[in-house]
């Protein structure tokens, strides 16, 4: 994009396709399918008529989608192979183990509590939000639902206990992005985020924990959990011993071998169990890898629980990926988030709304591209040297832009992140959005932080005379 359109680029131009998604999006959860592909491509369609009147060549548009989608293709990848791991580890019977022992041990007084401290330990480990959901996760989403606890609740709490072992981890991609885009050390980066995320952390498990006296005060029916046990002890060989294909994982995971080859062993390792444990034979393998595994137990609650995975399952999941990449890469080539940023910029004045603009554009560039990864970079271009100029030091931005950007990835339905956690465990992003308490309440910590100028270390002297 040359600086020609950069002028012609105004803020009201770059607002025509921002008000359109809000509008279609509006139209099609009430009116239409409530599905968001369609008016994403529709507004793709807007952005780019915008985009060539205003000066852009259609090839350096198309070049910044292709440029943005491979961005996102790992992360598509991972998605399919999520999907293929899920019908095996169901087919093997690791997840009905993983449900089976769980019923057994977890009381739900304590049930959405300790999801929240599993999932941060097991994510805090290997670095994982997308790892720590579809092990871990899955298996507790069961048990909640043996425990008759809402599924969004549970889902809410798994990805509160995922999200902030991911952002903590120095394992984690966007733990060393953060700190990478905005200048900062990652362990300067990871202690800073403690003041933030601590807190969050703490009024997640208070308000989980109080929310869990309520189901483990009332009257939970031991028939119906025997009648799930008895279900699943029937239809598959229960065993500790299937436990072993997610601790490798996890463990692969943490000893950094990369993701796609680590996962895909995942699969194989499902596959190996389920001929082993449970007399699979290579169809039934490969067709719950490909199309999910189909349970028949006549058993509503385990049968509604187990089918599901497989690869073909997620390819809802891939258009709507596929579907925010082309928009995101329109509205950043074509310069309209540029535009807005400007807009945004001469709106910063104190310490507070700096933090307040970082933590907004975060999440709007969350809500407009659909990227985590974006999230993150995008506002860190933006605000380093203004932090600077302020005298901040750079892990106040990194800590901001982890506190907004990575941690609302999964509560916009069609970012990546969302799109993953909805079809890994099963539940809509809208139905498990109020219970996702840490990643609610984490930008706004960040921001109070901001206008109270509670931890906003300052540069010291010689630092800013370094810097000049």
């Amino acid at each position: 994009m040359t600086t020609n359109t950069k002028k012609q680029m105004t803020f009201y131009k770059a607002l025509i396709p921002i008000i359109f998604l809000a509008v279609s999006l509006f139209w099609s959860l009430k009116y239409g399918t409530g599905y968001s592909q369609i008016p994403l491509v529709a507004t793709s369609i807007v952005a780019a008529l915008i985009a060539v009147k205003s000066g852009c060549k259609w090839e350096d548009l198309e070049t910044g989608i292709l440029n943005t989608i491979q961005v996102s293709m790992q992360a598509l990848l991972i998605l399919l192979i999520i999907g293929m791991i899920i019908g095996t580890w169901i087919l093997a019977g690791v997840v009905p183990s993983m449900i089976y022992f769980g019923l057994k041990i977890i009381s739900p007084k304590i049930f959405l509590l300790a999801t929240l401290l599993i999932c941060s330990i097991v994510s805090l480990a290997c670095g994982s939000s997308w790892t720590t959901a579809s092990t871990v996760g899955i298996a507790l989403l069961g048990v909640a639902q043996g425990l008759e606890i809402p599924a969004p609740i549970a889902a809410g709490a798994i990805i509160s206990g995922a999200y902030f072992g991911d952002k903590m981890s120095p394992l984690s991609e966007t733990t060393n992005l953060a700190p990478a885009v905005a200048g900062s050390t990652l362990f300067d980066h990871i202690k800073h985020m403690v003041y933030t995320s601590g807190v969050s952390l703490i009024l997640s498990a208070t308000i989980f924990g109080i929310i869990g006296l309520k189901y483990g005060n009332s009257q939970i029916n031991s028939e119906s959990i025997q009648v799930i046990l008895d279900g699943l002890s029937s239809q598959f060989t229960i065993s500790p011993i299937l436990f072993i294909p997610p601790i490798v994982v996890i463990f692969m995971v943490i000893k950094k071998v990369p993701a796609i080859p680590g996962l895909l062993a995942g699969v194989v390792l499902g596959g190996l169990f389920a001929v082993f444990y449970q007399g699979a034979d290579l169809k039934s393998i490969v067709e719950a890898a490909h199309f999910g595994y189909t349970s028949n137990t006549g058993v509503e609650v385990i049968d509604s629980l187990l089918s599901r995975g497989g690869l073909d399952n997620m390819m809802f999941t891939v258009s709507l990926i596929l579907c925010a990449m082309v928009l995101g890469g329109i509205l950043e080539t074509s310069g309209m988030l540029y535009a807005i940023s400007e807009k945004i910029l001469l709106l910063v004045h104190g310490t507070g709304s700096l933090v307040l603009a970082t933590v907004l554009t975060a999440i709007g560039t969350n809500i407009i591209t659909g990227d985590q990864s974006l999230s993150i970079i995008i506002p860190g271009r933006m605000y380093k040297n203004i932090y600077e100029e302020k005298g901040l030091k750079l892990k106040n931005l990194s800590r901001a832009l982890e506190d907004a950007g990575t941690v609302t990835s999964p509560i916009v339905p069609w970012n990546v992140c969302a799109g993953f956690m909805a079809s890994t465990l099963g539940v809509a992003t809208i139905a498990y959005l109020p219970f996702a308490f840490f990643n609610l309440l984490s930008p706004v910590v960040s921001v109070i932080y901001g206008f109270t100028g509670i931890t906003m270390e300052k540069c010291a002297k010689t630092e800013l005379e370094t810097k000049q």
